[in-house]
């Protein structure tokens, strides 16, 4: 009676749907994705026809919605900024301080290697399990920083942190 007991007390604990579902970025369902459907703006009359682009297969219309445009816009930035290619011109001595020490081209990849070797290295004894266990925190815990630990030994030192929260 006792076994069975546990084991319908078991089988009634599940993981949190909401915290599972942070880390999975896989559309499990089989309906459509919510957020990838966007109404398309406003038809507007166009002052001539003959002023018109020419359509481009697969390229995009003036229809078409363009969030991040309509921020900048909104917060009273230039649309044009979105489409600059490379680095802007007051930008540069930024960049040339940046990539002072050198620049490795596939960071991303080299970054993204290391991390699966990281989390390998961390499951290799948590694989067998009775009951199912969120092991993100316990992988990550010493990679993650502490905000108020750091904004307290500032503090101390006696730099100011105005943007920082107040003291506790």
């Amino acid at each position: 009676m006792l076994l069975i007991s546990v084991l319908a007390l078991a089988a009634c604990s599940g993981t949190p749907e909401g915290v599972t579902q942070l880390r999975s970025f896989k559309n499990s369902s089989d309906g459509p994705e919510e957020f990838a459907i966007l109404p398309g703006k406003e038809l507007q009359q166009p002052e001539s026809y003959a002023s018109l682009p020419t359509p481009t297969p697969g390229g995009s219309n003036r229809t078409d919605q363009t969030p991040n445009a309509d921020a900048v816009a909104a917060l009273g930035g230039s649309r044009a900024t979105l489409a600059q290619q490379g680095v802007p011109s007051d930008e540069g001595q930024l960049v040339a301080h940046a990539t002072r020490n050198g620049v490795q081209p596939d960071i991303r990849q080299t970054l993204a290697q290391e991390d699966q070797d990281f989390r390998k290295r961390k499951q290799r004894f948590t694989k067998i399990r009775l009951f199912h266990v969120d092991r993100y925190y316990q992988a990550y815990g010493d990679e993650s920083l502490n905000g108020r630990g750091t904004a307290w030994q500032w503090r101390t030192a006696g730099a100011e942190t105005p943007t920082s929260p107040p003291a506790e």
